[in-house]
């Protein structure tokens, strides 16, 4: 099968970026002559011809148990993927491709890091979905129903036949075992369920979130980079950017005026972004997969294979603790980007993100153990004492050279220091560690608190490790290897009795013979 012919409509619209320096280029070096025209219409053809080449001898097939992209021209090239790898299937709609009802399709396999193992760019939206229908149904049965379901079928067909030679044409029998296959199947056939739909009021939390609140600083950045690339090319010259930059260097209040309009434009502009990104976000369980949908502009669907979710990763920056709301990512294993197509929920309440991860993962069922009293100590120094040493040097530098304005940075770093005690309390309390039989937590940080919860069955290893700082204090980092997600989660600054009984609470039979009675 190849790709829809409306991609044709795509493909060149995307190159005009980068054939706009040359085509500019080209008619100033003619002179706007109609020689420079003829050679402009010669650069968009052969860009037209080249789309028209690439869709041409690109194809795709499903074949037994595997995929197939094919590229043949001069030579040919096939990419085999095997169904039974396939981790997760994309579909994503943006805007051009919205308006020609095209949609791109991304397999991810786990195989090749943060980037998708296969990629249709340009199918319909039907195509789309059943493409990802069947790849995912096909993958599941591959998975768990052939070796597992069809045994199951062969040895009960086999114990009729064997214990009733008259049950082949007992309608009764027929009858059950034809019941007992509609099961197996059913249970391959999950029907959709919405775990969760966050409404658009919840949008709102968007601003709380600090990697959108720097939208505008980006978008000023990216202006100004520009202005300094094209600015030759589009006429008003690079010398013309870098005389406005000493203007506004040599008034300063004016360029302060700039910063604090972008300060102010942040929670605006960061609440778009973070409204386009995660419009209409819905969390459905279908087939054996947790499906995240989400966008406004470019609609993407992302699914997830809960029979490799390991766990989930609550964080919490600090506007948000302060607001009770939450993020989810999925701990999968074998997911490629698992920091963009590992996402469970946006900002939602904490105590919604609690309820739609114990849904729809396992909830979490014991406290946090706290860390040893040293911990604390520790955070409180890391938190006070660089101001403090800068307030030091900046009174050291104010007696030395008589000069007020070092004792205003005095002043500053040690309000920075004051500070720091409920900066230095709060990531003590944030610590913490626990196992409730079946899945074991981790807790950490306090700007960006990350606590994690991973199912025991998907430790694979533990590191336990000391600093040279660590050593004097006697804690340890204690690591819990997981084949999924980060690749590691770590309870940091356990005590020597903590760093040993964990992973023995846990893992006993790993450690037992290497523990003895009295040790």
């Amino acid at each position: 099968m190849r790709l829809s012919p409306k991609v044709l409509l795509i493909h060149p619209v995307r190159m005009i970026p980068s054939l706009i320096v040359p085509l500019v280029g080209l008619l100033f070096v003619g002179g706007f002559s109609g020689m420079s025209y003829i050679w402009a219409a010669v650069g968009v053809g052969v860009t037209l011809a080249f789309a028209v080449v690439r869709w041409a001898i690109f194809s795709y097939e499903i074949t037994g148990d595997r995929l197939e992209i094919k590229r043949s021209l001069i030579s040919r090239s096939v990419r085999t993927i095997p169904l039974e790898r396939i981790r997760g299937v994309d579909v994503s709609t943006p805007p051009m491709h919205r308006l020609l009802g095209l949609a791109v399709l991304k397999i991810d396999t786990g195989a090749s890091g943060g980037e998708e193992e296969g990629k249709l760019d340009g199918v319909t939206l039907e195509e789309a979905e059943r493409l990802k229908s069947v790849l995912l149904r096909r993958t599941r049965a591959t998975r768990v129903t052939r070796p597992a379901r069809a045994a199951t079928l062969d040895e009960t067909s086999a114990a009729v036949s064997t214990t009733d030679p008259a049950a082949a044409t007992d309608p009764a029998s027929a009858s059950a075992a034809a019941s007992m296959s509609a099961a197996v199947r059913a249970e391959t056939e999950e029907a959709e369920r919405e775990i969760i739909r966050v409404p658009w009021t919840w949008l709102l939390y968007g601003p709380l979130s600090g990697a959108y609140l720097l939208t505008p600083f980006a978008l000023a950045g990216g202006a100004v980079g520009l202005a300094f690339q094209w600015g030759d090319d589009l006429g008003y010259g690079r010398d013309a950017a870098l005389t406005v930059g000493e203007w506004l260097w040599e008034h300063p209040y004016l360029l302060l005026a700039v910063v604090l309009l972008l300060v102010v434009a942040m929670p605006f502009v960061g609440g778009v972004m973070y409204a386009v990104f995660n419009w209409n976000f819905r969390l459905i369980s279908r087939d054996g997969y947790l499906v995240a949908e989400r966008g406004l502009i470019n609609r993407r669907s992302v699914s997830l294979e809960a029979g490799r979710v390991r766990g989930y990763e609550i964080i919490e920056g600090l506007p948000e603790r302060w607001a009770s709301v939450a993020r989810v990512w999925a701990i999968v294993t074998g997911l490629g980007d698992s920091q963009t197509r590992g996402q469970l929920l946006p900002d939602v309440p904490r105590t919604v993100a609690f309820q739609v991860t114990g849904e729809a993962i396992g909830s979490y069922q014991a406290e946090l153990r706290p860390h040893p009293p040293i911990a604390r100590n520790r955070r409180l120094f890391r938190a006070i004492a660089p101001w403090l040493a800068l307030a030091a040097a900046t009174a050291l530098t104010a007696l030395l050279t008589a000069q007020p304005v070092w004792w205003i940075g005095t002043v500053i770093a040690l309000l920075l220091a004051g500070s720091g005690i409920p900066l230095g309390l709060d990531r003590y309390r944030s610590l913490g560690h626990g196992y409730d039989g079946v899945r074991l937590a981790v807790r950490s940080g306090s700007l960006r608190r990350s606590q994690a919860v991973v199912e025991r069955r998907a430790v694979v290893g533990w590191h336990i490790r000391q600093t040279w700082f660590q050593r004097r204090a006697g804690v340890y980092t204690l690591t819990a290897g997981v084949g999924a997600g980060k690749g590691g989660y770590s309870a940091i600054d356990v005590s020597q009795p903590q760093a040993i009984g964990f992973p023995a609470e846990v893992t006993p039979e790993w450690l037992a013979p290497f523990l003895s009675k009295g040790q």
